[in-house]
């Protein structure tokens, strides 16, 4: 039986909510308020410097993004969970390395997109049913939302010098997603920022893509250009790309934080592709409109051509760094 509101103090009905999300699969979760954004000059200059390239969306409806009372109105609090989708990955066989491309971990499983969202509409049934009155807005990614600053106002992370939001425990393999409620719920204490002097990510990066420590150009992001960029990917970033078909995980792999990061036990984060990645044989001869194992996988939002623009791209890089191995 659920308790209700009126029989819980504020601290009892938030360590209700977290459990209720970690109950049903959140690792993470901590309360922020729904002040505007602290960092709404910094974005408006960014999208103004043209850094967010073609994503045209994130200066769409701008007030909502840097105030969640626009986007909610009479929002008070925000609930903010994470998921870790950190997996293991099996080694490509042996000699198959020329010939299967990369993807970034997160798309490895379902689509997260519909995952997170339905179990946060279970948090959010709950909490309405426990706050009569109160009401709720649930989110994940595509919503006009500064979500990793209020996951780091809510202690669920501070924001790395590559931009991810980092937790000490987990590490930057997050899954984000958020409740925007009218209920006033006590708040968490953000985190410490623990990058320190590192910049792993900074020098690991191949297309110079975090400009500064905090700081993303994403028209030079290899997740942008292999997910986000429609057009011919300028030929200045084709050997960059190493491996990478859809996404890029580098800034993260060398992360220190993610050395010993658990791997989600979560069945629907496991990988449907074992090491990770795709082979660019198959891919290649997939037809629009065919079954394909992306199906169900957040990959399927990028259109096929796309897929195979950014497969012919690797495929030829792979087979010029074998050429270059050979004695």
């Amino acid at each position: 039986m659920l308790t209700t509101a009126t029989q819980l103090d504020p601290h009892q009905l938030a360590a209700e909510i977290k459990q209720q999300a970690r109950r049903i699969g959140f690792d993470l979760v901590g309360i922020a308020s729904a002040a505007p954004s602290r960092h709404r000059d910094y974005l408006r200059r960014w999208l103004d410097e043209g850094k967010a390239g073609g994503m045209h969306y994130l200066a769409n409806r701008f007030e909502e993004r840097a105030d969640p009372a626009q986007y909610l109105p009479g929002a008070r609090s925000v609930i903010c969970v994470a998921m870790n989708y950190h997996v293991p990955l099996q080694p490509v066989p042996e000699g198959e390395a020329v010939h299967h491309a990369r993807v970034a971990r997160y798309s490895l499983g379902d689509d997260y997109h519909e995952l997170m969202k339905r179990r946060l509409w279970k948090v959010s049934d709950w909490l309405r049913r426990a706050i009569p009155g109160a009401q709720t807005k649930a989110c994940v990614d595509t919503a006009p939302v500064m979500e990793r600053e209020l996951a780091a106002r809510a202690g669920v992370g501070w924001v790395g010098k590559n931009t991810c939001v980092i937790h000490p425990r987990v590490g930057s393999w997050l899954l984000l997603g958020e409740i925007f409620t009218t209920a006033e719920l006590p708040l968490d204490e953000p985190l410490a920022d623990h990058c320190g002097t590192c910049r792993r990510c900074i020098d690991a990066c191949p297309t110079g893509a975090i400009t500064a420590p905090y700081e993303m150009d994403a028209r030079r992001c290899i997740s942008y250009l292999t997910i986000e960029h429609p057009a011919p990917i300028p030929t200045e970033f084709h050997d960059a790309l190493g491996p990478w078909l859809y996404g890029c995980d580098i800034c993260q792999d060398v992360c220190p934080w993610n050395h010993k990061a658990p791997s989600s036990e979560d069945p629907a984060l496991q990988p449907r592709f074992p090491t990770g990645t795709v082979d660019l044989r198959q891919l290649l001869s997939w037809r629009t409109g065919e079954p394909s194992p992306l199906t169900g996988s957040a990959i399927k939002r990028v259109k096929l051509p796309v897929l195979q623009r950014n497969a012919m791209i690797v495929q030829r890089t792979l087979a010029c760094d074998t050429q270059g191995d050979a004695p």
